[in-house]
């Protein structure tokens, strides 16, 4: 993976669409729309990933409910503030529709970036080792998007002992989870959707050590 603002941040994906795009935001006169795509794992599960595409894009392409669909892309972030506050929110950002190719791995992301806070490393009651951090990644315009990753077993134990600032090349998968909330004075649990990348592969880039 070569480190670059174009390059650094590299998606993948294809599925069916579930949903009808309904109106995102607008940016010069140029509207977004957003819907949400299931793409299949290798498992027979599926990941349900919120897509961000530009009225460009649409007008040439069918994107309705039920119809396949193929992309390349950036998986990005932004803060958006949600009862009082503010909150990580994540999207694929389509740049461009392709052939369908069912030879190709429906869900391949490639990041370069950096470790920004220290990792959590822990232990699922199977005994399986996970360990989260978060990667900040550039983009033009002097931004970054901050992708919650996740790596396993010996990824998991390498990139604990990493300090923050370290850079990271990842490979890996985009995976939606739910998870149940607790929220105070609400007796039954609220269930919401995580979005993040399920590392296969990573490089600490100072030492070039590579899992």
């Amino acid at each position: 993976m070569n480190y670059d603002l174009l390059n650094n941040n590299r998606v993948y994906l294809q599925g069916e669409i579930v949903d009808e795009p309904i109106f995102n935001h607008s940016v010069k006169d140029e509207n977004f729309y957003s819907f949400n795509l299931k793409v299949m794992r290798l498992s027979g599960q599926n990941d349900i990933l919120p897509i961000t595409i530009s009225s460009k894009l649409m007008q040439d392409n069918n994107i309705h409910t039920g119809e396949r669909l193929a992309l390349r892309g950036q998986f990005r972030s932004y803060n958006k503030l949600i009862d009082g506050k503010s909150r990580l929110i994540l999207s694929i950002f389509c740049r461009e529709i392709c052939e369908w190719d069912s030879s190709l791995n429906p869900n391949v992301i490639e990041l370069n970036g950096y470790i920004c806070k220290p990792p959590i490393y822990r232990t699922t009651p199977f005994a399986r080792e996970i360990c989260d951090v978060l990667i900040a990644v550039n983009r033009n315009y002097d931004k970054s998007d901050y992708i919650p990753c996740i790596a396993w077993g010996r990824n998991a134990q390498f990139v604990n002992k990493l300090p923050v600032g370290t850079r990271l090349e990842i490979e890996g998968r985009i995976q939606s989870r739910e998870y149940n909330k607790h929220i105070e004075g609400i007796e039954i649990p609220i269930t919401k959707i995580a979005y993040e990348v399920s590392v296969a592969k990573l490089i600490a880039c100072e030492d070039e050590t590579a899992l």
